[in-house]
């Protein structure tokens, strides 16, 4: 079965055949989750909000429409269903939402295959920053440690930390380049998240 094919995967999904939405999870549900939480900031949010889009795509699969693309509906719905969820907390941003739309642009765009490639990259460029510099930027974001925390660790001052991750943020976003601006900030969510390798 050829669910590379939009059209057909959306037939077969409005049919209720299980494996199209099989398909579904394992080619979206990582994208997704990533993409989720750069938008809410919370793991477990981040896993609600695309298993009721998954969910909701299933019990409405014959509203889906065979001319519109399963990937773009996939992504908005996950804007929409973050969107309520931080309307919920507090109205988001002007600035925040021109990033979450980008942000969404650049995902919508990018393959499986792509996504793993350039997170490949930007663990390559964590690798080649200073040895200080990656040091204090792993405490910081992956395990996720305060900058007090890394201060006292390291035994230096919080404002060293501090210069260190600048420094570093500065250095990654030099390298990766305008292309990878808006999904940096997702690797950023990501490596910010404990259950990230």
């Amino acid at each position: 079965m050829n669910f590379k094919d939009n059209a057909f995967l959306i037939q077969q999904l409005r049919n209720g055949h299980e494996k199209a939405y099989l398909y579904l999870l394992d080619n979206y549900h990582r994208r997704l989750h990533a993409y989720a939480l750069s938008l809410v900031c919370d793991q477990n949010m981040a896993q609600d909000v695309v298993q009721n889009v998954f969910l909701k795509t299933w019990d409405f699969r014959h509203r889906l429409d065979e001319t519109h693309s399963i990937q773009s509906f996939l992504f908005k719905a996950v804007y929409n269903e973050s969107i309520n969820y931080n309307q919920k907390k507090k109205s988001m941003m002007l600035l925040q939402r021109k990033y979450v739309e980008s942000l969404r642009e650049v995902m919508e765009t990018t393959t499986e295959e792509s996504f793993e490639k350039m997170l490949d990259i930007v663990h390559q460029e964590i690798d080649y920053l200073p040895q200080k510099c990656k040091q204090v930027f792993i405490l910081s974001k992956k395990e996720g440690l305060t900058n007090e925390e890394i201060a006292q660790h390291l035994r230096v001052s919080v404002k060293t930390v501090e210069a260190q991750i600048t420094k570093a943020f500065a250095v990654l976003r030099a390298r990766l380049g305008e292309k990878y601006k808006a999904v940096f900030m997702l690797f950023y969510h990501l490596y910010s998240s404990r259950d990230f390798r």
